[in-house]
């Protein structure tokens, strides 16, 4: 039977939402990375949640470079007026974007002096200790991510290692069945203390 076309709607249910977004969320982040490997591609995901909680992959490099890649790439495809090509716009989008990525490395590095113990000199603010944890959700995403890719192949190489192991278990069972059957056989003929002979009869008639 053929199977019916499903109704894609919001789900109702808060329990069966909440697993259905972490399901298809995973999904999406590991096609984004499989797309990435297998053809070159350089992809990245932003994703946010219905609480607000955000969720992003970026295959190469980060999701800043990949954001800056994207503004210059659309910079360059949109046409500017000729007034505009005399304005310092460009330079200033620049300098705008020095000045966060200047911002991000000084909170993530006083986030690691927080992290290790020196937090008297690392006094954070409620918005840097939310910047820090979303790249701690992202690093320990990537951290896992990895951990169940190794696991994964480990896993496979075990059970290759199995099915040879069962193999050669199995020739070696084959070839003790076989010598056994040889011994036995041996055995047997080996019972009679002389060869058997028939004496000759001469039947007179």
């Amino acid at each position: 039977m053929a199977r019916g076309k499903v109704q894609l709607r919001r789900i109702e249910n808060h329990v069966h939402r909440q697993v259905t977004f972490c399901k298809r969320r995973a999904g999406l982040l590991k096609k984004a990375k499989e797309l990435s490997v297998l053809c070159d591609a350089e992809i990245g995901v932003v994703i946010f949640s219905a609480h607000g909680k955000l969720y992003e992959l970026a295959t190469k490099g980060t999701m800043q470079g990949l954001i800056e890649r994207y503004m210059k790439s659309s910079r360059g495809a949109q046409p500017e007026p000729a007034a505009m090509e005399t304005q310092p716009a460009p330079d200033l989008d620049t300098k705008e974007e020095i000045n966060m990525l200047k911002q991000e490395i000084e909170v993530l590095q006083k986030g690691l002096r927080y992290m290790f113990g020196a937090r008297a000199a690392a006094e954070m603010s409620l918005d840097e200790l939310l910047v820090l944890e979303k790249h701690l959700e992202i690093w320990i995403y990537q951290i896992r991510s990895t951990k169940m890719d190794i696991m994964f192949k480990e896993i496979q190489q075990l059970r290759n290692k199995e099915e040879i192991l069962t193999a050669a278990n199995q020739h070696l069972h084959n070839k003790v069945e076989e010598t056994a059957e040889i011994t036995n056989f041996v055995s047997v003929t080996s019972d009679f203390p002389h060869p058997l002979t028939i004496q000759n009869e001469i039947i007179f008639q």
